[in-house]
């Protein structure tokens, strides 16, 4: 049965690294001792040794040890043998495209299906939906797919941000981007505020944290949709 918790953002503005999700996480972890970390979305370029140090520290509070995937000789074996699963934010066509080339992606989906508990936050929460294609970051990097985990039924677009009326600033929102996106493709796409995240249990999906989440469904108005919703319903 598929666990998982798919957050938008890793930290708010309010706080330090993980810290908003930690109590979700001592229960979402519950009886884990060790994790392995996918740090391949390398945010601001950081190393896999500097990126996984900063994880460390963040789980260590709820008495975690914490291991990159890096640092296994052999990264099948890693995930396979995983207690449980950490991929972070970053850049998005960065972390497929290394999930591609170690052939991870596939035996993530199926470890993740058979109930490996699992994080993911930005990019690793944009590879929990069917493909990457709705994420915010650049390419900076050409994946050989654009094809993700699918661990639910539609795209997620994190750190989803709202138009600033007041703003003076005439460039493209969020919102514009995703109609863009719609032109092409009929999956539904959600929002995911900061301070949001998906609670995922077998098939069902549930949304959490202080704020709604925007729905946009292909040649629909878009839809604000409460925490605490039932998102099984999305096909």
């Amino acid at each position: 049965m598929k666990n998982l918790i798919i957050a938008s953002t890793s930290t708010l503005h309010t706080g330090g690294y993980l810290e908003y999700l930690l109590p979700e996480l001592l229960v979402h972890f519950k009886n884990v001792k060790t994790l392995l970390f996918i740090p391949y979305a390398r945010p601001s370029g950081i190393s896999h040794e500097e990126y996984t140090s900063k994880v460390s520290e963040a789980f260590a509070k709820i008495n975690i040890t914490v291991k990159g995937i890096h640092e296994f000789e052999s990264l099948t074996e890693a995930i396979k043998n995983a207690e449980a699963i950490f991929t972070g934010g970053g850049n998005t066509f960065l972390l497929v495209s290394q999930l591609y080339r170690y052939n991870l992606m596939t035996l993530l989906t199926e470890t993740l299906k058979n109930g490996t508990p699992y994080l993911g936050t930005s990019a690793g929460s944009n590879i929990t939906g069917l493909t990457m294609q709705t994420t915010n970051d650049m390419p900076i990097i050409y994946p050989p797919s654009f094809q993700t985990l699918g661990m639910i039924p539609f795209n997620l677009n994190p750190h989803y941000l709202d138009p600033d009326l007041n703003s003076k600033h005439m460039g493209e929102t969020r919102e514009t981007r995703i109609k863009e996106f719609h032109q092409f493709n009929s999956l539904p796409v959600l929002g995911l505020r900061e301070g949001s995240w998906l609670d995922v249990k077998g098939n069902k999906i549930t949304l959490k944290g202080d704020l709604s989440a925007r729905l946009f469904k292909q040649n629909q108005n878009p839809e604000e949709l409460e925490t605490g919703s039932d998102l099984s319903f999305l096909k």
